[in-house]
């Protein structure tokens, strides 16, 4: 005899025996200064060819309302490996010490506690604790998750200039090397590096292709290891570029319509193209999520888009370490085979710290409740699957190039807590005057372009952004997880309301997952609360439909 409870105007919970997700390969690509009118899959006027780029969207799914955590590298950087915000650390400490603390969860140490091999190659920039360069290097990549890595501590055109090799320089920085500018371009574009140490034998045009082989030799030893089916590839590749010096190699000179800039670019998308047809060779295109970005926005400026006829920021305002769009707005592709529908874009808002909360919800694991503090998992974006971990990030909170003001968005609405820039745009800073806003207010569904200041006009729409931004700053986090319950136990029950359920026969037989699959028993009433889990059904039709729908679906 079935036994019905039902408590009405209450919210259903359904609880599953999901089937565990399949662990692909992961392969995240972060190039490094590359703008949102960059690529021609963002921006078809794009002056510089990118098909590359473009084939993982094709292929997959773009992003256009993704965002660095922070419009710098090392901001960037820190978020995308920890999922916390960089303005919750002092990121200006890389040069002596690592931003990252020991213990504290990446993406690399998360995917190797769940069977990954994990590899770094390329930019590292988030410190190591620095005591000579003949010495080892601790507290870099493979003391933080990573079980190897190849690359050089800071960007090319920050000395000392050497390769790390694990923990230790390949070879110490003993040379020097003169600071270069080129003519025609600002002081910090161009074949632009400072003056400083250098390993012997290091040319800096030769990092970039270095760095590609690294991957390429990953990838393969990875496909040809005996543990390759059993314990999938996790590889962070973090190119150098097309951050200063612009050098490309002498097939891609002139070949952009954006001077040695988008050549140089050019460049960075044919070495994301050998390691695109690394995986397709060693067989592992189909079993792996590929995700590409940039770390911030481009050194561009307006007279560089009157001389080329190329907006390499995509119409947005700003440019690298500005509050504005245009320093932390990217291009942002994800591409799984038969798991991302191809050729699709997603409005979804995300940020790089989010990588931490979707890997988990992607392998079905519950983060700490210390790991991540600032991660969304966008995997329903991604998949069209239910996230069991958190429900999809409608805020972010950051911090632009100056230490002197916030920026922060929550839903359509954009709050910067200053005026100016904050970052590289002139000017960096304004200074209030009497009766003038404190600040910036911006619609961005109608003002992308953030042109139209409107703190004097919606003050209370201020005030909300403000004591919203003050919570997160002061709560040390800002993602809330979803409360998830053993449900060994709970075979056979749909829970209805705080108290009610629905017991048959079918007990210990198959129960509700999210692709709303159940017994037999409960075949009509499952496919309901199914699709009410999935936000399909309002609240209130699950109510009134209640008494129908178990008369259809139960007899007594």
């Amino acid at each position: 005899m079935n036994r019905m409870l039902f408590s009405f105007g209450v919210m259903i919970a359904t609880f599953s025996n999901a089937v565990a997700a399949e662990h692909p390969n992961i392969v995240v690509i972060l190039v490094d200064d590359m703008g949102y009118g960059d690529p021609g899959c963002f921006n078809p006027n794009s002056k510089i060819p990118t098909p590359h780029i473009d084939s993982l969207a094709r292929d997959g799914m773009r992003f256009t309302d993704a965002h660095a955590p922070g419009p710098l590298c090392h901001m960037s950087r820190y978020g995308l490996l920890t999922g916390r915000y960089p303005f919750r650390t002092n990121v200006n400490l890389w040069r002596s010490q690592p931003l990252i603390e020991e213990g504290q969860m990446t993406i690399a140490s998360f995917a190797k506690a769940h069977g990954y091999r994990t590899a770094m190659v390329g930019k590292w920039h988030v410190g190591f604790n620095e005591d000579g360069y003949d010495k080892p290097l601790p507290g870099g990549p493979v003391d933080r998750g990573f079980d190897s890595y190849f690359g050089i501590r800071a960007s090319t055109d920050i000395p000392p200039y050497f390769y790390i090799r694990d923990n230790k320089a390949v070879a110490p920085p003993t040379d020097h090397i003169e600071a270069n500018v080129s003519e025609g371009w600002s002081p910090i574009q161009g074949a632009f590096w400072r003056a400083g140490g250098i390993a012997p034998n290091l040319a800096l045009a030769d990092v970039l292709p270095r760095f590609t082989n690294e991957a390429v030799q990953v990838i393969e030893k990875h496909a040809a290891s005996a543990a390759a089916k059993s314990d999938p590839l996790m590889l962070y590749l973090a190119y150098p570029a097309p951050h200063t010096p612009w050098l490309p190699d002498e097939e891609f000179a002139g070949k952009s319509g954006a001077g040695m800039y988008g050549d140089f670019l050019m460049m960075v998308d044919a070495q994301i193209g050998r390691v695109l047809a690394t995986l397709r060779k060693a067989g592992m295109e189909d079993d792996t999520l590929v995700i590409f970005t940039s770390d911030n926005g481009p050194v561009w400026y307006e007279t560089d888009v009157e001389r080329f006829g190329h907006d390499s920021c995509g119409g947005l305002r700003g440019m690298k370490a500005d509050a504005w769009e245009a320093g932390h707005r990217m291009p942002f592709v994800a591409r799984w085979p038969k798991q991302v529908k191809a050729g699709t874009t997603s409005k979804q808002l995300v940020s790089f710290t989010d990588l931490l909360a979707t890997f988990a919800d992607l392998l079905d694991v519950k983060l700490p409740p210390d790991a991540g503090p600032d991660s969304f998992s966008f995997l329903p974006a991604l998949t069209g699957k239910q996230s069991k971990a958190n429900a999809l990030r409608t805020q972010i909170a950051m911090q632009p190039g100056s230490a002197k003001m916030m920026t922060f968005r929550s839903g359509d609405w954009k709050l910067i807590t200053g005026l100016g820039s904050g970052g590289f745009s002139k000017p960096n800073r304004v200074k209030s005057e009497a009766g003038d806003p404190q600040g910036q207010l911006y619609n961005l569904a109608s003002d992308l372009g953030e042109t139209t200041n409107l703190c004097a006009e919606h003050p209370e729409i201020v005030a909300r952004l403000t004591a919203e931004l003050k919570k997160i700053v002061d709560d040390g986090r800002s993602r809330v997880a979803i409360a998830r319950v053993d449900n060994s136990s709970l075979n056979g029950k749909v829970m209805v309301g705080y108290q009610g359920w629905i017991n048959c026969e079918g007990d210990g037989a198959k129960f509700l997952t999210y692709d709303g699959v159940a017994s037999d028993h409960y075949l009509k009433l499952v496919g309901y609360a199914g699709r009410m889990l999935r936000n399909e059904v309002p609240l209130r039709s699950w109510s009134a439909g209640l008494p129908a729908l178990a008369k259809t679906t139960i007899a007594p």
